[in-house]
């Protein structure tokens, strides 16, 4: 099972539907998707129609029960394919719990092992802050997607997000994958066009050289609880979608044949 973490020290640009997108191309290629939900705000988790305060395990579980068997956490969502680890508000006050706690940072990476035979792959959809949840997150990626919307206040998060990856970087033998994806741009406004030229000009290393544009059937999807794969395939927002997946499996044939060689 390969793990792709969708992260950014910045809310709103998009990590739920990045996650839950992607998701949704991978079970119409015939493989079986686990979403993990770390962020106590639940937007993945609320996504497939899971009531935060009436689920009876979650991620909470696994940090506050070591010992809890993680499958017992899992839950199936309405789309054939698609499992969620859930997300809970009371994941909120980990941080304060757990303090300094050691092992701490590698609670996601050993229920993740233990699931793995039942995956092709793993997205973790996180939080925007910079704690024990997203430590975990990033400890436990093969590859990490960091959603930025085209405009500027958006671009600060994006600084904060690669420091943070520069950091985890210094702890790690090989260098962390990671690809910006630009997301809600609108060709229409001087401000999209402008912030797009801008991440191209200073990250154009790591970025993807499309972007998910705005899509108002991204919000439909949402409201009908289904993947927009799922919901409305030839859509702007599902075709592009399909072009960084297609993108991303190819990245990581490419990777296996490194490791191969």
């Amino acid at each position: 099972m390969k793990t792709w973490v969708v992260a950014n020290q910045k809310g709103g640009v998009g990590k739920t539907t990045v996650a839950v997108t992607l998701g949704g191309w991978l079970v119409d290629k015939g493989k079986r998707v686990l979403l993990v939900d770390m962020d106590p705000q639940c937007s993945l988790s609320a996504y497939f129609g899971f009531e935060p305060d009436r689920i009876e395990a979650s991620v909470y579980d696994l940090f506050t029960h070591p010992d809890r068997d993680p499958s017992e956490v899992v839950v199936a969502s309405n789309i054939d394919g698609i499992d969620v680890l859930p997300a809970t508000p009371a994941m909120a006050t980990l941080d304060r719990q757990l303090g300094q706690r050691q092992g701490q940072g590698l609670v996601l990476s050993r229920a993740l092992r233990q699931l793995a035979e039942g995956y092709s792959h793993a997205l973790v959809d996180c939080s925007p802050s910079l704690g024990v949840l997203m430590v975990n997150a990033l400890a436990a990626a093969d590859r990490v997607l960091v959603p930025t919307q085209t405009e500027y206040m958006a671009l600060k998060g994006l600084e904060r997000m690669l420091r943070t990856l520069t950091m985890i970087n210094r702890s790690r033998s090989t260098r962390l994958p990671c690809l910006i994806i630009p997301t809600m741009f609108d060709r229409r406004t001087r401000a999209s066009v402008g912030a797009l030229e801008e991440l191209r000009q200073q990250h154009g290393d790591e970025l993807w050289r499309e972007v998910i544009p705005v899509d108002t059937q991204f919000r439909e999807a949402s409201r009908n609880g289904l993947p927009l794969p799922q919901h409305l395939p030839q859509s702007r927002g599902a075709q592009a979608f399909r072009q960084l997946l297609s993108e991303l499996l190819a990245a990581e044939a490419a990777g296996h044949d490194e490791e191969a060689a």
